[in-house]
């Protein structure tokens, strides 16, 4: 049952990219399908590329774990795309982060909470302004740090602080 919740969830932010002019598939072997580790939607409108592991909850909060964040961000810099977690809870839009921004557990799992995603998530719209500055959203302790935790790769960290 959850599954089929979550492929409708997927199903439903396709949908929603493609409505705000995105190209956007969904990756049919996510979830297991295949030995490969695929983000669940990828979408790019010519300016921006996203590779998207989508998750959603009916309650508080939403988690990954940190192999699933590593497969994003390893694929995303393979792709060429910037690596979003996109979050959706129950009579909620969609919010997106870039992985560098989700809180670590102490067990080196991802967490989003609710109020979390409400206040600080990227929204749909904010999706198309992808030419914002990137290093005003990060301090150089942020992306120093997301290198160390091995979400973001040198290169990336490059480009964010350049």
């Amino acid at each position: 049952m959850a599954n089929r919740k979550g492929d409708r969830r997927e199903r439903e932010l396709v949908n929603r990219l493609d409505d705000t002019g995105f190209a956007v598939m969904r990756a049919p072997a996510s979830g297991g399908a295949t030995q490969r580790e695929l983000p669940d939607v990828l979408a790019g409108n010519g300016n921006a590329f996203y590779a998207i592991e989508a998750k959603s909850s009916a309650g508080d909060p939403i988690y990954l774990t940190g192999e699933e964040v590593e497969a994003l961000v390893y694929f995303s810099q393979n792709f060429g795309a910037k690596p979003k977690i996109g979050a959706r809870f129950d009579r909620e839009d969609w919010y997106f982060f870039h992985p560098a921004d989700v809180h670590q557990t102490k067990g080196g799992n991802y967490r989003v909470k609710k109020e979390t995603a409400l206040n600080e998530g990227e929204t749909m719209d904010e999706l198309w302004k992808d030419d914002e500055d990137e290093a005003s959203k990060h301090s150089v302790s942020d992306v120093l740090h997301a290198v160390e935790q091995g979400v973001l790769s040198v290169d990336e960290a490059t480009e964010i602080l350049e």
